[in-house]
């Protein structure tokens, strides 16, 4: 069966559908890792996109055991699949590996996500690099779909649980605001004995006592998620810890009193290379995420990382205060891994 990848600016893309037979509209973006395709299609942060991936061969080596409610312990990102849609250049229907229990394919099929496979990858992504950000939409030749913007929505509170949770381990705590969470930053926390309160981004802070203050990633337009900034904002005031990863980064900026801005077509790949400006030293990073940080950054704050790709900013330090944040995921699956020692500074602080 036949499905057609709709693109605004008028062109269309066929391929053969191997997801489910639905439609679905978002933002066409690519990513360029090889593998980590059940953490990709599980991160919150893809919620509205229809994910275009430019590794030649996916589903070759299937999907692990499904999601176990209330578990940390396992191999997504969070309870189900996040993005809108799926373009590969070629789908393996036999996959080989110990812990795989079904295809690709019948994990889109029963999540209700389409996805479609025969598709010039290469030039559908060289298109998104020349043009920037395309709406799109997977349908079949009839369809009268509407092209649908994700940016113009608070995809947070779309993202974000509907009640906190409290994660028992030690003495010291820390408080999530959860914008759309990796499920392995809570791993990170918990591994190093923090215990955690799990909260959703619209959350009261002063009800909870916590030693430190994390930002989690999540998707869209920073600029959108009002009641996450108003209470980062309110943090600053104080001097307990704060770290921000990914949309994290940006909620601080905006809370901070600076500006978030779209990039041309994001960083999403697991090779982004970034240096820190203290030390010198460059870190490949993993990323996921279409705005970031502008370069006018406020008096008591420094540009701790940049991209080495188009210099923009990659993380942010308060001069005075314990509070940092970066652009990239150091606790990213399957890695890299590099800046993992990122949370036991963090940690340190508390």
């Amino acid at each position: 069966m036949q499905k057609i990848l709709h693109l605004a600016d008028g062109s269309t893309i066929s391929g053969e559908s191997f997801g489910a037979d639905f439609e679905a509209a978002g933002e066409v973006v690519f990513a360029t890792g090889m593998v980590g395709y059940p953490e990709s299609f599980t991160d919150p942060s893809f919620a509205g996109q229809i994910l275009v991936l430019t590794y030649p061969l996916v589903g070759n080596y299937g999907v692990p055991p499904k999601f176990k409610k209330d578990s940390v312990e396992q191999n997504f990102e969070s309870e189900k699949l996040q993005i809108a849609g799926l373009v590969v250049s070629e789908y393996c229907e036999k996959f080989s590996h110990h812990a795989a229990k079904e295809s690709l394919a019948d994990w889109l099929q029963r999540e209700k996500i389409p996805a479609i496979t025969g598709v010039d990858t290469r030039a559908l992504t060289q298109k998104l690099r020349e043009e920037g950000m395309i709406l799109g939409r997977i349908s079949d030749q009839k369809s009268q779909q509407k092209f649908w913007d994700p940016n113009l929505e608070n995809l947070v509170a779309q993202v974000s649980p509907k009640k906190a949770t409290f994660h028992k381990k030690g003495k010291k705590v820390v408080a999530i605001l959860d914008c759309g969470m990796k499920l392995n930053i809570l791993r990170n926390f918990l591994d190093r004995g923090i215990s955690v309160h799990h909260l959703p981004h619209d959350a009261d802070l002063s009800k909870y006592e916590f030693d430190g203050l994390f930002i989690s990633n999540g998707p869209g337009d920073p600029a959108r998620a009002v009641e996450a900034i108003a209470s980062i904002r309110n943090q600053i005031g104080k001097n307990k810890p704060i770290f921000g990863i990914c949309l994290g980064n940006q909620l601080l900026a905006l809370a901070a009193g600076m500006t978030t801005f779209k990039l041309p077509y994001g960083h999403r790949s697991q090779n982004q290379p970034v240096r820190e400006i203290k030390t010198g030293r460059c870190f490949i990073t993993s990323q996921n995420h279409g705005f970031a940080v502008s370069p006018k950054i406020k008096k008591d704050w420094a540009v701790a990382f940049e991209n080495l790709n188009d210099k923009s900013v990659e993380g942010l330090r308060h001069k005075t205060k314990p509070f940092f944040s970066v652009q990239f995921h150091p606790e990213a699956t399957p890695g890299p891994t590099d800046t993992e020692f990122l949370f036991d500074e963090f940690v340190a602080k508390l």
